[in-house]
């Protein structure tokens, strides 16, 4: 394994934190659009009985939302490996 955590392990567990950090984001995201709007969030892009606005809006807010906690578990777990390799 290399200097910075790298290694075959080490990025099982980057990907492993990512997919969940998606995961969770996806599900409170989702949980939010429903008590906002009153609706579930558009999961078909051709529903034709959501607008393309509400669709739009929907695809940004997910994204984003996704890209971020994927981006914050990824950190997380990269300076937990850190911090653990250092203390060694």
């Amino acid at each position: 394994m290399s200097r910075n955590g790298s290694g075959y392990g080490g990025r099982a567990v980057t990907a492993l934190a990512g997919a969940g950090g998606s995961f969770l984001a996806r599900k409170v995201i989702g949980f939010a659009w429903t008590k906002v709007t009153g609706r579930k969030p558009p999961d078909k892009p051709e529903d034709t009985e959501v607008s393309l606005g509400e669709a739009m809006i929907w695809a940004v807010v997910a994204a984003s939302a996704v890209a971020a906690a994927r981006v914050l578990a990824t950190r997380l777990v990269a300076s937990q490996a850190r911090r653990n390799q250092a203390s060694q």
